[in-house]
Parts: C-alpha cells; structure tokens; sequence
C-alpha cells in the first residue's frame, strides 16, 4: 500500500506542479504583460502533456509506462529549457523562429498585420524570478521531475 500511496503522491505533485507553472506562466504573460518569445510557448507543451500523463497515471498507478512517459516528456522539456537558456546566454545560435528580422513579406496589410503579432527574441530575457530567467527556472524544474522519477523507479527495482 506504501508503494501505491508514494507513486501517486509523486503524480499528484507533478499534475500540481505543472497546473502552477502554466497558471504563473499565463499571469506574467497576461496580467503583467510580458509577452513570451516562441520557445518559451513550446515550452509550455511538455507541462500541457504532462498534466494528462499524471491524471492517467495516478488513476492507473500500477502500470510504469505512465511514469516512463513522464521521464520522456520532461527529458523534452529539458532539451527545449536548456537550449533556450544557451540562446539566452550566446551559446546556441537563435533558429529563425526566435527572430524578429526575416521578414520576407511583400503584401503590405499582411506586413502590418504580422508588425503587430511579432514576439520577442529568444536571447532577451524580460522577466526574471530570483535572478533567473523563465527558461533556467523550467530548466532546473524539469531536471528535479526527471531525477525525482527516476530516483522512484531505482527504489521499486530495489524492493
């Protein structure tokens, strides 16, 4: 029963995790106007995902594939978040849809339209919490649920 009780505290505290940081992530795009550049969206789907994962897994405890699923979408997350982090810090060159100056646009409304919608560039960071940008925080985030599930799954084979 202790395995049980301990596998679902762990989906339970991802699924809150996750439901916290896309709720943060939405207040500070929103409410305090900092518009997110296109990774930093892609970077809200691993958390998305994530969030159906944990339901089905905390339904469905018994059956690791769950858990293995968690481990592969947050090894994702960690792939996005750390190559956001290494534009950010002019490690990794930005890929043309974190810029804003490859506009190849001839019509003038759709040119003026798309002037409006342009997000910012992947390398600026608006916003920082405790120091860090959005990307290090989903960086160090998504590490803890990776080790955390794998720390979990090392204690069940050694049972």
């Amino acid at each position: 029963m202790k395995k049980n009780l301990s596998i679902k505290n762990l989906y339970l505290f991802v699924f809150v995790l996750c439901i916290i940081s896309l709720i943060g992530a939405v207040y500070i795009e929103h409410t305090m106007e900092q518009e997110p550049c296109t990774l930093c969206l892609y970077q809200r789907i691993p958390y998305i995902v994530s969030i159906f994962i944990c339901f089905i897994g905390f339904n469905y405890y018994k059956n690791f594939l769950w858990l293995f699923l968690l481990i592969l979408i947050f090894l994702i997350s960690i792939g996005l978040s750390g190559y956001h982090v290494g534009i950010e810090n002019n490690i990794f060159q930005e890929f043309s849809g974190c810029t804003n100056n490859n506009l190849n646009i001839t019509n003038k409304s759709e040119l003026l339209n798309s002037l409006s919608k342009t997000l910012p560039n992947c390398k600026d960071v608006n916003f920082r919490m405790f120091g860090l940008s959005l990307a290090t925080i989903n960086l160090i985030v998504s590490s803890l649920i990776v080790m955390l599930s794998v720390i979990f799954i090392k204690n069940e084979k050694n049972r």
